[in-house]
């Protein structure tokens, strides 16, 4: 007699709407070419390729031989990591915040921003997220019940989000209004009066904001690599009243494994948060915390060589794609590129022959958000000369 075997449960309904059918695609296309012996530059997802500066290696192996850091570490951080976050925004920004009740560690910037919707939003409440975006705004909001509404970003509007054209009754229903500059992917860079009209828009219908700084180092120009940071939300009038802004070392320190970042504002806001992070997580291992310190403490160096770095990274790979007619819009931060695709092709259609044709990695346009259908990015994360050569393999197949 064969005995009847029970079916394995199925997955939650939730996982349908998060599936990253796009960057699952890419990654098993780049693995088949691999497996193919062919040579790929994987120019897609933004994991940085340099190592932190010597003085945060030095910091992170002496904090590991201390015996009395094997312990839970506590949830909103060490008060040294906290205070070395307060005047790293003092002396960057001039926005003054108390370490004790305005910072909060987080494993990451995707620790806080997969989370903040829970402490906000409930089922049949909206959050407002830019799009094209970073997907974890939108995934966050559907793990939490609630509902993603999304603002587009034009390039005729030079990616700015138009607040006012959101309908009266989505902005009264909305809890959160989400906001990335320098921009993920379109490189974008925000003047302060964006920053204004949120806060003004969050006072009129009782919301919060959260600006997501993750790229706010990474500012330069053709002619100045030591370009000053991009505007700060908190050191705007009002903004501690109505949000947070997180922060991370991922890209500006070259610590992206490590995981480690802030969120820095308004109390109340990062007190709902911590209620949410204190019944997942136990915080940031506390030498990676004593790591973060010296790079936070002793920054100058390595932001102007970060600054220096994917400037010439940028022109490098820039360079013989704008000769071949792809007319590209220089960015003026982040480490990505935007680009509008070049043929009558989609976004993944183009993506994935540019691929086969020539081993070079992007992510498409549409993964970001149906505003985001008719570009791609390319992530600034290898050697200048392997730029150039990824570049002069793409002119071949224009």
């Amino acid at each position: 007699m064969v005995q009847e075997v029970n079916p394995l449960p199925t997955h939650a309904e939730r996982l349908k709407a998060i599936s990253g059918a796009v960057f699952f695609e890419m990654e098993r296309k780049k693995s088949e070419l691999r497996e193919a012996g062919r040579s790929v530059i994987d120019l897609g997802i933004g994991s940085p390729d340099q190592t932190p500066a010597r003085h945060v290696h030095s910091a992170l192996h002496a904090a590991i031989d201390d015996p009395g850091a094997y312990g839970y570490p506590r949830t909103q951080g060490t008060p040294g990591f906290r205070q070395a976050a307060a005047h790293f925004l003092s002396a960057r920004y001039q926005v003054d915040v108390d370490s004790d009740t305005e910072v909060l560690t987080l494993l990451g910037a995707q620790d806080g921003l997969a989370h903040l919707a829970l402490a906000v939003a409930d089922p049949g409440d909206i959050v407002l997220v830019p799009d094209p975006g970073y997907p974890i705004y939108e995934v966050s909001v559907r793990l939490a019940g609630a509902t993603p509404y999304p603002v587009p970003l034009r390039e005729d509007e030079a990616w700015l989000p138009d607040l006012q054209a959101i309908p009266e009754d989505i902005a009264r229903r909305a809890k959160l209004l989400i906001l990335n500059y320098p921009n993920n992917p379109t490189t974008a860079m925000a003047p302060v009066s964006v920053f204004d009209d949120a806060i003004a828009f969050a006072k009129r219908y009782d919301l919060w904001v959260l600006h997501d700084a993750a790229y706010i180092e990474l500012t330069f120009d053709s002619t100045d690599s030591a370009a000053g940071p991009a505007p700060s939300f908190l050191a705007r009038p009002g903004a501690k009243d109505v949000g947070i802004e997180m922060h991370s070392l991922s890209k500006t320190f070259h610590f992206a494994g490590p995981r480690l970042a802030f969120a820095a504002g308004n109390a109340e806001l990062l007190r709902a948060l911590t209620v949410i992070k204190s019944n997942i997580d136990y915080g940031v291992f506390t030498p990676i915390q004593s790591a973060g310190i010296a790079a936070l403490r002793d920054h100058h160096g390595a932001i102007a060589a970060a600054r220096a770095l994917y400037l010439q990274r940028r022109d490098a790979f820039l360079a013989p794609l704008i000769r071949a007619g792809w007319a590209i819009p220089v960015p003026q931060a982040t480490m990505f590129v935007w680009a509008k695709v070049p043929t009558t092709e989609d976004s993944r259609a183009f993506a994935d022959r540019l691929l086969r044709q020539t081993g070079i990695a992007c992510v498409p346009g549409i993964g970001f958000g149906r505003s985001g259908e008719g570009y791609v990015r390319f992530s600034l994360v290898r050697a200048a000369v392997e730029l150039n050569e990824a570049a002069t393999r793409i002119t071949a197949v224009l």
